[in-house]
């Protein structure tokens, strides 16, 4: 299934941008950044619970913000693109 996760981490301190740090290791780790704070994670739902609750642990809910937004399976209809940047696919194969 198609993840969106899309964080917003307070940067003033030096703890911030460790946690920011942290956050988009955990990120790349499971998906595509598509732009600074947005990655697309194609996971089956033991991988999201997992990723979800390794960037709770992170995060400071009192100053930082965490979204998921889940697609599901059927994702291909629901993505629009336009712009600078071309999409890419999210099932094939990933460079490192």
């Amino acid at each position: 299934m198609l993840i969106l996760v899309t964080y917003d981490v307070n940067t003033q301190d030096a703890a911030g941008r460790r946690r920011l740090r942290q956050v988009a290791k955990k990120c790349v780790a499971h998906g595509q950044r598509v732009q600074n704070s947005v990655f697309e994670c194609v996971i089956d739902n033991a991988q999201f619970l997992k990723l979800k609750q390794e960037l709770k642990d992170i995060v400071d809910e009192e100053t930082d913000s965490l979204r998921f937004y889940i697609l599901g399976n059927r994702y291909h209809n629901r993505v629009e693109h336009y712009g600078a940047k071309p999409s890419y696919d999210a099932e094939g194969l990933l460079f490192l």
